[in-house]
C-alpha cells in the first residue's frame, strides 16, 4: 500500500511501562501465564519490573491486542487501565497529587504528560457547567490503539477518584471505539451512560470540581517535585514539532488551526512558530497536512462514519476537497483505503 510522503509519517514514540503494569495481573486472572503470552507478543517480562521502562507505543498497542485475542476478552484494555493511576506517572503523578486543586493537577497533568509518553495527549476544557477530560493518540494508529485509549479512560476515571474522593463521577463517558459486543463492563466500572463511536475519548464532569482544593504538601516538596520535572523537560529541547503536533489536534477538533491561533495556544508569536520550524526543516501546513491525515485514518480505522462525516469532522469544506487532500496523502480515495485495512480488526500502517 503506498504510504504517503514521509513527512506524514512523524517518529516513533516511546511510552513508560508504568500504566501497563496490570498486564500480568490480568493475564492471571483470567488463567493465562503471563510469561507464556508476553514471550508470544515477543515482550521481556522483566520490563514490568519497573514502572520507569520504556516500550515504543506501537509495541505496546500490539501487546494489548494479543492478549485480548489471546483471552478473548476484548474489554482487555479496560482492565489493565483500572490497576493503574496517579502512582503509574511516577514524578508527573506526584506533580499532579501535589497540586493545590483540580484544576492546577489537570492542568500538570496535561502539561507534562509528555514525559510520560509523546505518542497520546490530554486535554481539559471547560464549557461552562461541563468540563471535558480528554485523551487522543497522535501517533499512527495500529493494532490495539483502540483498547490503549480505552485503558486510558480508565486510569483518566482512577486520577479523577484519587483527586477528588470516591464523590466524584463522571456525567458521560466518550469512547472513539465501535460500539463492543458486551457492554456491560465498561457500564459496571464507569457507572454511566457511555457513548462509543464517540468523536474522542473523555471523561465529562461537572466543572465545579475543578476547584476543589487538595490537601496541601509542604512547598519544599512540591518545589522539590517541579525541579525534578524541569530537568527532564530540559533534556528533551528538540520536541517543539511535537509540541506543535499536540496542540494541532486540539485546534483541528476545534475548528480553528490557524497558526495564529496554535501559535497562542503555545505561548509564542506566530512568526516564532514558523521560525522554530523552519529550523527542523518543517512548515505548518505540512504538519497540519500530517495531523490530518492521521487522524482522518484513524476515523476511517475505528468508526463507521461516512467519508462525508468525516470530511466535516476534520473541518474541509465538502467531501470533495477532503477526498483530493486524502488521494494526495495517501495515493487512494478514503474509501478504497478503508477497504483495504484488515476486516477484522483494521491495522493502521504506523
Amino acid at each position: 500500500m503506498h504510504r504517503g510522503k514521509e513527512a506524514l509519517k512523524p517518529a516513533e514514540s516511546m511510552v513508560r511501562i508504568g500504566t501497563a503494569l496490570g498486564v500480568p495481573k490480568v493475564l492471571r486472572s483470567l488463567g493465562l501465564d503471563p510469561e507464556t503470552v508476553l514471550t508470544e507478543a515477543g515482550v521481556d517480562v522483566d520490563i514490568f519490573n519497573d514502572p520507569d521502562n520504556t516500550i515504543s507505543f506501537s509495541a505496546h498497542s500490539r501487546l494489548i491486542a494479543h492478549c485480548a485475542a489471546v483471552t478473548d476478552c476484548e474489554h482487555f484494555g479496560l482492565l489493565t487501565g483500572q490497576h493503574a493511576g496517579l502512582h503509574s506517572l511516577g514524578l508527573v503523578g506526584l506533580l499532579v497529587k501535589y497540586s493545590p486543586d483540580v484544576s492546577t493537577a489537570l492542568n500538570n497533568l496535561n502539561s507534562f504528560f509528555h514525559l510520560h509518553t509523546r505518542a497520546a495527549v490530554l486535554s481539559v476544557e471547560e464549557h461552562g457547567s461541563v468540563s471535558v477530560l480528554g485523551y487522543r493518540i497522535v501517533q499512527g494508529w495500529v493494532e490495539g490503539n483502540d483498547l490503549v485509549s480505552e485503558g486510558a479512560l480508565a486510569v483518566l476515571f482512577n486520577i479523577m477518584r484519587e483527586l477528588c474522593g470516591p464523590r466524584w463521577a463522571p456525567t458521560e463517558v466518550w469512547s472513539a471505539r465501535k460500539k463492543p459486543e458486551n457492554v456491560a463492563p465498561y457500564r459496571q466500572f464507569f457507572k454511566v451512560r457511555l457513548r462509543f463511536d464517540a468523536e474522542q475519548d473523555a471523561l465529562l464532569f461537572p466543572s465545579t470540581w475543578l476547584t476543589q482544593a487538595l490537601p496541601e504538601v509542604h512547598a519544599e516538596v512540591r518545589q522539590l517535585v517541579q525541579k525534578q520535572i524541569d530537568l527532564l523537560v530540559a533534556q528533551h529541547p528538540d520536541d517543539f514539532p511535537q509540541q506543535v503536533r499536540n496542540v494541532l489536534h486540539a485546534a483541528l477538533i476545534s475548528g480553528d488551526a490557524r497558526a495564529t491561533r496554535v501559535a497562542t495556544l503555545l505561548s509564542i508569536h506566530p512568526r516564532t512558530l514558523h521560525r522554530r520550524l523552519q529550523a527542523f526543516g518543517l512548515g505548518y501546513q505540512q504538519l497540519v497536512d500530517e495531523c490530518r491525515f492521521g487522524m482522518a485514518k484513524r476515523l476511517l480505522t475505528t468508526s463507521d462514519r461516512g467519508v462525508s462525516e468525516i470530511a466535516q469532522m476534520l473541518h474541509y469544506a465538502d467531501a470533495r476537497t477532503f477526498i483530493r487532500a486524502f488521494r494526495r496523502w495517501s495515493g487512494e480515495t478514503p474509501a478504497r483505503w478503508r477497504a483495504t485495512q484488515t476486516p477484522s480488526r483494521r491495522v493502521m500502517a504506523s
